[in-house]
């Protein structure tokens, strides 16, 4: 049966990304083809997937949406069509390797006093699985993201690091510990960078640029796994929805989980293991329809469906992903 799937999986790749097979496939066999792709495409490591494919096999819902219901806007080939060469080629960056010891990375530092060799610190390309023309896995909480990330020696991103990588130069961090609460401090931080309001691709928000023209299922009642389809694009599928320091995707496709210290010791950036509380970064997959609240480059959520990251009730839905960071030195 293993071998099966393995072989779906890779059966799927097409000129770097992947096609549907000829039968809807179930949720297990669709991550278990995603894993060969990450092996496949990032060199994933087979002690690595089976740390992985534990997280998974504790969830009825993880993965790229609900196969039964979900339909996505784009198909990888048709997406592999847009770009001027194989995908996996396309994406890769032998500079950013050097410094991020392995592919799809991009290293994150300030490019008004830093250069890239500078980086402490790299943040995944794409979405999780990171996979250039994957979709994007949802229905994931933030403790199996956290949980996700150190099965690969990476790690949840702090929110300073997730609105550096978007907003193109990755600053000191500005967290007013002191304010006492995530009210005081989120109100504080967006009144701060309100006035330099930016997303990736520029300074005035722009439709059509990023995977954002997608459309809920019909029968979305507010989040359930039976109606709501994760009708998400395959990873990298707009280039241009790429921030200066060449993270794509911070906006459109999934929202992003990232963790928001409320104390020094909650900074997953200095290593800590107790993380802070849930914040959910960027836009998803309906943005050019409905702009369902404010967003941009270093905007900082109300406290929704929050909780501590890693509660074993901290929240899921079928928009919701993540992407992994990595220090690198």
């Amino acid at each position: 049966m293993r071998k099966r799937l393995m072989a779906i999986g890779l059966a799927l790749v097409v000129a770097g990304g992947v096609t549907a097979p000829a039968r809807a496939a179930t949720l297990a066999e669709n991550n278990e083809a995603m894993f060969a792709l990450m092996q496949k495409a990032r060199g994933v490591s087979a002690a690595e997937i089976g740390r992985i494919r534990k997280i998974f096999a504790g969830s009825a819902w993880i993965g790229q949406g609900n196969p039964a219901i979900t339909r996505h806007p784009m198909t990888p080939a048709e997406a592999q069509a847009k770009l001027p060469q194989n995908a996996y080629s396309y994406y890769r960056n032998a500079r950013f390797e050097r410094i991020c010891g392995e592919p799809y990375m991009a290293p994150l530092y300030d490019p008004a006093t830093q250069k890239p060799e500078d980086a402490k610190v790299c943040a995944d390309m794409f979405e999780y699985p990171n996979v250039p023309l994957a979709y994007p896995v949802t229905w994931v909480t933030a403790r199996e993201a956290a949980e996700l990330c150190w099965a690969e020696g990476k790690r949840m991103g702090d929110a300073h690091e997730w609105e550096g990588a978007a907003a193109g130069a990755l600053l000191e961090p500005d967290y007013r510990f002191d304010l006492g609460s995530h009210g005081a401090m989120r109100s504080w931080h967006n009144a701060k960078w309100g006035a330099q309001k930016n997303w990736t691709y520029g300074p005035q928000w722009q439709r059509g640029i990023c995977a954002q023209n997608s459309s809920k299922s019909s029968g979305c009642n507010g989040g359930s796994w039976t109606g709501c389809g994760s009708n998400t694009y395959p990873v990298g599928s707009f280039p241009n929805c790429k921030s200066a320091l060449g993270v794509y995707d911070l906006e459109g496709n999934a929202a992003e989980h990232m963790n928001l210290p409320l104390a020094p010791d909650q900074m997953a950036s200095r290593s800590s293991t107790k993380l802070g509380v849930t914040e959910m970064k960027g836009s998803w997959f309906i943005w050019d329809k409905i702009r369902a609240h404010e967003e941009w480059a270093r905007w900082r959520a109300p406290y929704w469906h929050g909780s501590r990251v890693l509660s074993t009730a901290s929240h899921r839905n079928y928009h919701l992903g993540f992407r992994c960071f990595k220090d690198v030195r």
